[in-house]
């Protein structure tokens, strides 16, 4: 087994506190950033790159990604699962559009009252159609990219028909970029960060190479490592493949300021073994996916470390 996922993961944070530079930012936090850098994970011998410096979640991680795959852009679905990750940017919209959005607002202001817009998103439909919605992110894109005569694209059908009718082709490509949307997203939602990913086959083996723009590395990579390896497997399942290598490129790599002190406490933990992974039944289609049909072995992260979200 594969012991050294962790150990990739952890010596890009150590460069990034040596060596990355002082940046602002979007959500004015400020960050340590390089510019440019790449993980390979080679998923072809059953281990899988979940983080074990800190406990990951990975049901929040498949969840997530199921979420994806079915084309929701509504946080309510990610609810009903327990599942939060994406509650605080239409939490902080809902605020804008109620006059409430000012920085006076303290940490226990904010976290009670999205408990309670959560609350409302969950138990009335009609205010989570109003205020649920993200926008034209990830599932929209990968599902439903709208052209300009007002046809819809299917990416992610168009990649597994394309991996089983012409492995070789060199446009085994979902982009979830679209220049058409940002300026709206920017405003109301968040722009795709993992922006585009292509698949490749050799030898019977899938490979997947995603490239991701903004790079939360603290808390957003070790998911994203998580979710499209997962994806790497699902795919590899359904279209009868075996599983390659998966290859993360970063962009803008960062560490926000305010993750500092954990990175550091993560660091110092000693490295564990990567985990195993398999799918425990014969699933046809990506969408037919649940959380029961992953069994995780050998999983022993160390525990959680929290960290404020920057929204």
């Amino acid at each position: 087994m594969n012991i050294f996922h962790d150990a990739l993961y952890l010596a890009l944070a150590e460069t990034i506190l040596d060596h990355g530079v002082k940046r602002g930012d979007r959500t004015g936090t400020g960050t340590l950033s390089v510019f440019s850098r790449q993980l390979r994970f080679n998923l072809s011998d059953g281990s899988f790159p979940l983080l074990s410096a800190k406990q990951t979640p990975l049901r929040v991680v498949l969840e997530e990604l199921f979420w994806f795959l079915r084309g929701e852009t509504n946080i309510r679905p990610l609810l009903l699962k327990n599942v939060h990750i994406w509650s605080e940017w239409p939490y902080k919209l809902y605020l804008k559009r109620q006059g409430k959005l000012n920085s006076d607002l303290s940490d226990q202001e904010w976290s009670e009252g999205l408990k309670e817009f959560e609350t409302l998103i969950v138990n009335d439909e009609g205010f989570a159609k109003e205020h649920g919605e993200l926008g034209p992110v990830y599932g929209s894109q990968w599902r439903s990219w709208e052209t300009q005569n007002g046809k819809r694209i299917d990416q992610i059908a168009q990649l597994v028909e394309s991996l089983k009718r012409s492995p070789d082709s060199r446009a085994h490509i979902v982009s979830a970029w679209n220049p058409a949307e940002y300026q709206w997203l920017r405003a109301n939602s968040l722009p795709p960060c993992h922006v585009m990913f292509q698949c490749y086959v050799v030898n019977g083996k899938l490979s997947l190479d995603l490239t991701q723009r903004s790079c939360d590395y603290f808390l957003g990579v070790p998911f994203n490592i998580a979710s499209y390896s997962a994806l790497l497997l699902m795919l590899a399942h359904v279209t009868g493949l075996e599983p390659g290598e998966f290859v993360w490129n970063g962009k803008d790599v960062h560490i926000y300021l305010n993750h500092i002190e954990q990175t550091k406490e993560m660091l110092a933990r000693p490295i564990r073994p990567a985990p195993r992974i398999k799918i425990n039944r014969t699933v046809q289609f990506l969408e037919d996916f649940t959380f029961e049909d992953f069994v995780l072995e050998g999983y022993n992260p160390h525990p959680r470390i929290k960290a404020p979200v920057a929204v």
